[in-house]
């Protein structure tokens, strides 16, 4: 049985013309990892994950999944991977059934996996539309099929690019259910998202790349340690709370009986910041300490929004 990495990227480059799209990027995923991949649009993700399925060919280093080089070894690295795309592509004509059949056929598969459609179609919820066309579907439906698409031959990887984008809450929880499922079993995921606290509540680790460069790889509790400042929620006896001068660039928000100030862990002392709110006649109440979460670390390292 192979023991190594469950996806291994080594060194790899991409140009498109005059853009480096990747520059050596270099890090590996261990089997059974719940792996978040994030950063800002354009920063090179999308091409990752297509180089990683063989739709775009590198310019140098190697990528492999569990051991299977994805250029060299091509059919096998991708019996191994699902792939749930980002964009909604589908065949208009086809029932839903009928399209997880014929992708379920790309891999040889025949009546055999009639059992597995069926848990799929009912885990997903969407037994109830097997026979449905896909264009009469919704686009959360269409979301799920795809997710079904990339399951249905039962790969132990599975790539999910923005799989909950443009979804309701509550379909977000219910896939987000089953993918958790999914790991259970021993399933590697590996995860690109915008809602950074989908991440945040469900990766064991992260890499986040920028420009192309992997700018940070580490676990999700030693990735949020990096954060630089903490947000301190100040609550008063008395409606807009009085700040003086000197804490102004701090103040994130005042609403109602709260203030909320930025502050720098190594440098703002919280002891003296609410000393100088009392000097301004604020009367305070309660107070709240909240460190940053990984959106805050995420524009700390990329210098952009998630967006």
């Amino acid at each position: 049985m192979y023991s190594g990495p469950a996806v291994a990227i080594r060194e790899v480059h991409k140009r498109y013309g005059d853009i480096h799209a990747l520059k050596g990027v270099d890090f590996t995923i261990d089997q059974g990892e719940f792996f978040g991949l994030l950063g800002p649009n354009g920063a090179g993700k999308s091409t990752l994950i297509n180089a990683l399925a063989g739709l775009v060919r590198l310019d140098a280093g190697q990528m492999t999944v569990l051991g299977h080089d994805v250029v060299t070894g091509y059919r096998d690295s991708r019996r191994l991977l699902g792939v749930v795309p980002q964009e909604l592509v589908y065949d208009p004509f086809f029932r839903v059934r009928e399209t997880l059949r014929f992708q379920a056929g790309y891999f040889g598969l025949g009546r055999e996996v009639e059992t597995w459609i069926d848990e799929l179609l009912d885990a997903l919820n969407l037994a109830d539309r097997a026979t449905a066309n896909m264009r009469a579907l919704s686009g959360g439906m269409k979301r799920r099929v795809l997710i079904g698409q990339a399951l249905v031959h039962k790969p132990p990887v599975v790539v999910l690019d923005e799989p909950t984008a443009g979804v309701d809450v509550e379909l977000r929880q219910q896939l987000w259910g089953f993918i958790r499922r999914l790991h259970a079993e021993g399933h590697t995921i590996v995860l690109t998202t915008h809602y950074l606290e989908d991440a945040e509540e469900l990766c064991d680790r992260i890499a986040i790349v920028d420009h192309g460069e992997l700018v940070a790889l580490d676990t999700k509790r030693d990735l949020l340690a990096r954060g630089i400042s903490r947000t301190l929620h100040v609550y008063s006896e008395q409606k807009a709370p009085k700040v003086p001068d000197k804490l102004r660039d701090k103040v994130k928000r005042i609403h109602d009986y709260c203030v909320e100030l930025r502050l720098e862990r190594d440098r703002d002392s919280i002891v003296e910041v609410l000393d100088a709110l009392r000097d301004a006649g604020t009367r305070v109440c309660d107070l709240r300490v909240e460190d940053d979460d990984l959106e805050d670390v995420f524009v700390q390292l990329t210098g952009r929004s998630r967006q």
